[in-house]
């Protein structure tokens, strides 16, 4: 059983940063990044791979923003740059086998508010 807990979320200005940490994640899953508008389903960002790292990115991640992992620390970031006001929602990390499809995952963080504004 795992449980995940996510930080860092935030305001910050259009082309501003924010780095969003994800502890509790074991290491022997794939850990997802999500994220979640009022009235819309959850969309995945991207995901990081247990053994080797890799990593995959929706296309508006793309370029902008970067996963990691530090399986010492059992933590998983997501540095979010450029950022855009269409960034705008709560962002979930997950753990599981797939990257992004929601179904694929079997455990969930709380979330944390990430807002993109002048």
């Amino acid at each position: 059983q795992l449980q995940l807990v996510e930080s860092g979320g935030g305001l910050v200005q259009p082309g501003g940063s924010l780095r969003l940490s994800c502890t509790g994640i074991g290491n022997h899953y794939k850990i997802g990044w999500f994220r979640q508008v009022p009235g819309k389903g959850r969309e995945g960002v991207g995901c990081i791979s247990s053994d080797d790292g890799s990593t995959e990115y929706a296309d508006s991640a793309e370029g902008r923003f970067t996963i990691s992992r530090d399986n010492a620390k059992s933590t998983v970031f997501l540095q979010m740059t450029s950022l855009k006001p269409e960034d705008t929602a709560i962002y979930y990390c997950a753990a599981g086998a797939g990257c992004f499809s929601p179904g694929m995952f079997r455990y969930w963080g709380q979330g944390t508010q990430v807002t993109v504004s002048s």
